[in-house]
């Protein structure tokens, strides 16, 4: 068992056409660097030059919005589903 991640329609070209990939990790950070590894590129388009994620990115674990957690040290486990987010500028 491994941790779902869902990916964005944008990011998809990076997972082969995948809109979901299994990645492992004890937390957000750990999860997003297996994803990296796993589909080159990914964590580029994420987080900032210091490993951040961007302001524009949102990431939930299980429904729960990260930012409201640990941050990118919120802990994950088999099962959990996570989805990456981009925001939508509107006006």
């Amino acid at each position: 068992m491994a941790i779902t991640v869902r990916i964005p329609t944008p990011l998809q070209r990076l997972t082969n056409g995948q809109g979901e990939v299994a990645c492992e990790g004890k937390n957000v950070s750990d999860l997003l660097g297996d994803l990296d590894r796993r589909y080159p590129g990914v964590k580029e388009r994420i987080c900032d030059e210091t490993g951040k994620l961007r302001r524009f990115v949102n990431v939930f674990v299980n429904e729960e919005d990260i930012r409201f957690l640990q941050g990118d040290q919120t802990a994950v486990k088999d099962g959990d589903e996570v989805s990456i987010i981009p925001a939508i500028a509107g006006g």
